[in-house]
């Protein structure tokens, strides 16, 4: 049985993983750019659920749906103010729009970090629970309340996201943008509206995985910079591109940690992510759903 729980609490962590990697293998799919300030859209999902629940006592749905609106607005104005300009001003040289992204995206991390802290104090912000339960227990198998009904909502927005980009318009145009940029132009996407898009869902779903977290680690200005890099890993284990990769990835790391967590020290969880990175490089560099070559 000890088995069976590992497996589910490493799942439910999977889940919030996912919703982070998700939206960082769609910014890559679509720009090819590496968003380094992924983190911080975490960080002010955690910090809007903390406030708005804990401090102003808002019903917790106004709060998860204020969190994950503030985590998409800031994404749009940072791929209109900050991104945008890759395209319009470096055009199809690819190695200068990647210098840029790296440097533009590196310094807003650093910026928005500093901006929390400068704001809210370095001091850490807790947010209620989503349920008065404190486990839920199946048999021998027992989570906390918290961690499972999060989990399973994060499950729900996790496939609702999942067939918006297989099944709706909207994704259509996303998968299309993402295989050639230039050749959805063409046909009469507007590939900066894609783009806006994107940037917006992945912000979204990046502040309600801060939410649903929050009540379990707190929010403070350095949060999402673990949650960040492993969004990193689950890019690469999934495949740089392959939003279903992501989602698996981000459920195999879940559970890989949730073991090594147990059976070698729950000190060294966060290093067992880049040992995963370290053997996928080196054994299967294009990830598990990811392709040999991208066309640029």
């Amino acid at each position: 049985m000890m088995t069976l729980e590992l497996i589910l609490q490493g799942l439910v962590m999977g889940v919030f993983y996912a919703m982070m990697g998700i939206g960082l293998t769609l910014i890559f799919g679509i720009l090819k750019v590496v968003y380094f300030a992924h983190g911080e859209s975490f960080m002010v999902g955690a910090y809007t659920y903390a406030l708005i629940a804990a401090l102003l006592g808002l019903p917790l749905p106004i709060a998860l749906a204020s969190a994950v609106v503030v985590g998409a607005l800031l994404a749009v104005i940072v791929e209109r103010l900050l991104i945008r300009p890759l395209y319009e001003k470096f055009g199809d040289w690819q190695q200068m729009r990647d210098e840029y992204a790296i440097i533009v995206t590196f310094g807003l991390s650093l910026f928005l970090i500093n901006a929390a802290n400068q704001f809210l104090g370095p001091y850490p912000y807790h947010g209620p629970a989503l349920t008065d339960i404190a486990r839920f227990q199946f048999g021998d198998i027992i989570i906390g309340g918290h961690r499972l009904v999060a989990g399973l909502l994060g499950l729900l927005i996790l496939g609702g996201a999942l067939w918006f980009i297989q099944r709706s318009f909207w994704g259509k145009q996303i998968r299309a943008v993402a295989q050639n940029r230039f050749g959805a132009s063409i046909a009469g996407i507007d590939t900066r509206r894609v783009s806006a898009l994107v940037f917006m869902l992945s912000g979204g779903l990046a502040a309600l995985s801060g939410a649903l977290l929050v009540p379990l680690f707190h929010a403070q200005p350095d949060v999402g910079m673990v949650p960040a890099l492993k969004s990193f890993v689950i890019v690469v284990l999934g495949g740089m591109g392959s939003p279903i990769g992501a989602i698996i990835g981000g459920l195999i790391l879940g559970v890989l940690e949730s073991f090594g967590a147990f059976y070698v020290s729950y000190a060294y969880r966060d290093t067992f992510a880049f040992v995963i990175l370290i053997a996928v490089l080196l054994l299967r560099p294009q990830g598990l759903f990811g392709e040999r070559a991208r066309e640029v």
